[in-house]
């Protein structure tokens, strides 16, 4: 350790007050974290890309400063999905400080695992009161069935209007009309479940029937519209 002549030159003063660092909740209980095996938790994260191009929604679940389970979800850029498939590979098994410090790629997987950082080391974790956290596969629960993100995509002109595009149920394949032109409903297909069907034996057709599926009046509609070609 390198000193300057004035701090060399300095008498010693003890340090009298002993200030530990606030406990913060983990899995249930009150833990003052001083280093990073101190801590676990499970919980989110969102990032961006400098441009803005798109987004990245980070899901860790940590135990005892390691990352034992990643899920990475990205919308809006294609070269991202990629760098998200890198970032699953680069970030399990590394402490959450290995993982901050890490090129993960992708600058909006990257202020994902920042925010995602900031959360889970003062506390803020999904798991904060949860009695041992949560299970590792937690991340894979959050998609539901047919392990597929949940995505909504809709686009509106002045000119024209309204077009859902995908729900979280699924990839819409019709809009629900009245008689004044507005939306009561829409039609979609699981592609989750549908490609499910399809690997147990089904034929495409049979499975894009059995993955069909509406919400609202659609029974009542004057006409059901098809968003991309109508």
């Amino acid at each position: 350790m390198i000193y300057t002549k004035e701090v060399e030159m300095m008498c010693p003063v003890a340090k009298g007050a002993k200030h530990d660092p606030a406990p913060i909740p983990e899995e249930g209980k009150w833990v003052k974290v001083k280093q990073i095996g101190d801590i676990s938790g499970f919980t989110h994260g969102i990032g961006w890309c400098a441009p803005q191009q798109g987004a990245c929604k980070l899901t860790l679940n940590v135990k005892n400063g390691i990352i034992e389970e990643a899920l990475v979800e990205t919308i809006g850029c294609s070269g991202m999905t990629h760098s998200a498939a890198m970032a699953a590979e680069i970030l399990q098994g590394k402490t959450i400080l290995e993982a901050l410090n890490s090129d993960l790629v992708c600058d909006a997987i990257n202020t994902a695992m920042r925010e995602i950082f900031l959360q889970i080391v003062y506390g803020r974790s999904q798991s904060a009161f949860s009695d041992d956290g949560l299970a590792i596969g937690a991340g894979l629960e959050d998609l539901g069935k047919g392990l597929r993100s949940q995505i909504g995509t809709m686009y509106g002109t002045k000119e024209k209007g309204v077009r859902y595009l995908e729900m979280a149920e699924g990839y819409v394949t019709g809009i629900a009309l009245d008689e004044d032109n507005e939306v009561i409903g829409y039609q979609f297909v699981n592609l989750g479940k549908m490609t499910d069907f399809i690997k147990k034996g089904d034929s495409p057709n049979e499975a894009w029937e059995k993955a069909k599926g509406q919400y609202g009046r659609v029974a009542d509609a004057a006409r059901i519209i098809d968003p991309r070609k109508e």
